[in-house]
């Protein structure tokens, strides 16, 4: 990754991430003061908190699609129970 080389030979895609962290890590005080800047590098090669996101957002998806079947349960065999009674 150091080279700056991706695997097409073309630039890297975190190329530019990696530089800026490697650019700050040998500039700053403490290396905390480029956390922000390693978080970005690690997310451009992992995804961590996309795939976080996205599993996340379907985990919502599917919550509500089961509430909604089970509304939709309720009012088509519970409309027909307290009929009964």
């Amino acid at each position: 990754m150091a080279s700056g080389w991706g695997i097409t030979g073309n630039k890297g895609r975190c190329y530019d991430f990696w530089t800026d962290f490697s650019e700050c890590m040998s500039k700053c005080r403490e290396p905390k003061d480029c956390s922000l800047l390693r978080e970005d590098y690690l997310e451009c090669l992992h995804h961590a908190k996309e795939f976080q996101r996205r599993n996340r957002i379907y985990k919502e998806e599917q919550r509500q699609i089961r509430a909604a079947a089970r509304k939709a349960k309720e009012e088509a065999g519970g409309g027909g129970e307290s009929a009964h009674h």
